[in-house]
């Protein structure tokens, strides 16, 4: 069979090393699921996405995203990230605003693409699954143990840690500020304890988010996923989408385009932005969007 040629990209950055890096394979009709993992493994990335043909009507491409433990049904980078390369290398339509369709295991993942001359390219993914409420959270002094803080870390207003998904389940900790962030020291084994016991059939991430007026950005956050061979991960599009969501339902507009810019990766020395927007009418959320850049790193070909 022929080499698979694959290009690596850093996601939700404009500068090269910053980021959220990505592998992308391509041309991966002829790859069994074994291998993919393997593939991913190798890589040992937070993610790599496989892209072959369309397999569903309506969508564009196939992708498949694999973590270097397990395949995910969504995940934010690869997403942005692949449609960034699709974009670069020609493979949609020329033009500088694209739309289409990744076929991801969630269901039809529809992407935008700018792209302005001498500037990294920016993409946008809209949800498949609206925000939807999860189990019942653990309470605070559980999550002070698995983070190794005080109670007076965590946010005294407003909803609270509480799990929601917009196709994968995270379990989100508002914290009082970005300082907070940087005083975690996460118990892995208590964490995984804590996320079976919350949802034994398939236990949510944990994102950590904080309020960040006094910065350039409106939130900062950091997420960790020790069972899928993430310790942390510098920048998560899907937390970032349920976390939208969630700010979304909970917010007193019943009608307009919400929006927000997230800063995560800053205590890795690998700095993301990433950018929120939700669309609410009549009081219910009907739209969820993660946007962010993308710059090429790498290509070259896996042997086989």
């Amino acid at each position: 069979m022929a080499d698979l040629p694959f290009h690596t990209l850093d996601v939700f950055t404009t500068r090269r090393h910053g980021g959220n890096p990505l592998a992308v394979v391509l041309a991966a009709e002829g790859l069994t699921t074994a291998e993919m993992q393997r593939i991913a493994r190798e890589f040992n990335l937070s993610e790599t996405t496989f892209v072959s043909k369309p397999e569903a009507p309506g969508t564009d491409f196939r992708v498949r995203i694999f973590t270097p433990a397990a395949e995910l049904p969504f995940a934010g980078h690869p997403t942005i990230g692949t449609a960034c390369i699709l974009a670069e290398l020609g493979l949609v339509p020329a033009g500088e605003d694209l739309r289409f369709v990744l076929g991801e295991n969630v269901g039809p993942v529809p992407v935008r693409v700018l792209r302005r001359a001498g500037e990294p390219v920016f993409a946008e993914l809209s949800v498949a699954q609206l925000p939807q409420y999860g189990a019942a959270a653990p309470d605070v002094a559980v999550l002070a143990r698995v983070l190794g803080l005080e109670a007076a870390a965590f946010a005294s207003e407003g909803p609270g840690p509480r799990v929601v998904s917009c196709g994968v389940p995270f379990l989100l900790v508002p914290l009082r500020s970005p300082e907070q962030l940087a005083g975690i020291e996460l118990d892995s084994v208590l964490l995984r304890q804590t996320l079976q016991a919350l949802a034994p059939a398939g236990p949510p991430l944990v994102g950590l988010f904080a309020y960040a007026p006094a910065y350039e950005h409106d939130w900062q956050a950091r997420m960790f996923a020790p069972e899928f061979g993430v310790v942390e991960d510098p920048a998560t599009g899907s937390a970032a989408a349920a976390f939208a969501g969630a700010l979304a339902c909970e917010h007193a507009e019943a009608d307009g385009t919400l929006r927000w810019q997230l800063a995560q990766g800053v205590e890795m020395g690998r700095p993301s932005l990433l950018h929120l927007e939700a669309d609410k009418r009549d009081g219910a959320v009907v739209a969820v969007r993660v946007g962010g850049h993308a710059v090429r790193v790498s290509e070259g070909r896996l042997y086989r």
